[in-house]
């Protein structure tokens, strides 16, 4: 009977040390006082549109991306993204964004250390409206894009130079846009899905 009782915790603690290396790392969250100065916003104005985004960090610890889309002025796009730094991202790794939406259906983008301009990675990302869903993009089922449109021949994105990521607007529907995003993890190869 004692064996069986002391057999019990020791299962339990392998378990739970199983399960801590399958979870995911955390890339950015909201939690630091100092979360907002790692975000920028990059709108249509760059181009001549006039959308307007704009985010801030909750008092619930997430950012809020949110304005309106126009597509005034040949604009249609507004964009919340990091500011450029190493990254640490892997071959295989796959990045998970716990976001809540308006329904509207936005893009994941990977930014590159290179200096071509309007040179992005992208995936698509569904949005529930009022409802936190978890979207995980495959790195490597990213499709690479220039100013907007799908560059066929680029080949698969090369996780060590992606120095910032971000999320884009750009449905072609013009009006008031929200997004919530709670965190953003990776998830690294061969880990338990």
């Amino acid at each position: 009977m004692i064996q069986k009782m002391l057999a019990v915790p020791l299962l339990i603690l392998i378990g739970s040390f199983v399960m801590a290396e399958d979870t995911p790392t955390p890339l950015f969250d909201f939690t630091g006082a100092d979360a907002a100065k790692q975000w920028q916003t990059v709108n249509d104005g760059v181009m001549g549109g006039v959308s307007e985004g704009k985010f801030t960090i909750t008092d619930r610890k997430t950012m809020d991306f949110s304005g309106t889309l126009s597509l005034a002025n040949n604009g249609g796009f507004a964009s919340v993204r990091t500011k450029a730094k190493k990254l640490g991202l892997k071959k295989g790794d796959t990045l998970i964004a716990k976001v809540k939406g308006d329904g509207r259906e936005y893009s994941l983008n990977l930014y590159l250390d290179k200096p071509q301009f309007a040179f992005s990675y992208r995936a698509m990302v569904p949005t529930k409206k009022d409802e936190w869903i978890e979207v995980k993009v495959p790195l490597d089922k990213s499709q690479a894009t220039w100013f907007g449109r799908v560059v066929n021949d680029a080949g698969p994105v090369d996780p060590t130079e992606i120095n910032a990521v971000g999320f884009m607007l750009g449905d072609k529907k013009a009006g008031p846009f929200r997004m919530e995003i709670e965190s953003i993890k990776v998830e690294r190869a061969g880990a338990s899905k």
